[in-house]
């Protein structure tokens, strides 16, 4: 799974659609081996993005949980935690 795609289920507030459309990119990069597309390439990359934002968002409205949402502000202090203590990254 590509680093920079997070998790967007269950946070508080939801995930907005700038985020699903960041996630939405991510993915096609990845899986296009590229991060700008060949001008003959751009409508296909373009609407991938877009169909992909689309149904991630379907799919994010239509999950149950009953676990309470997460806070965005704890989950990323943890996911720094994780990183120092992995070696990946020092402390500043």
């Amino acid at each position: 799974m590509c680093r920079n795609i997070h998790t967007l289920h269950n946070f508080e507030p939801a995930a907005s659609s700038d985020e699903v459309h960041a996630a939405a990119l991510q993915y096609v990069r990845k899986i296009a081996g590229t991060t700008k597309p060949s001008r003959a390439n751009q409508e296909a990359f373009d609407r991938a993005v877009a169909e992909i934002a689309h149904i991630t968002q379907h799919l994010l409205d239509d999950l149950v949980t009953t676990a309470p949402p997460k806070n965005r502000e704890e989950e990323a202090a943890k996911a720094r935690a994780r990183a120092v203590a992995s070696g990946r990254y020092e402390t500043a």
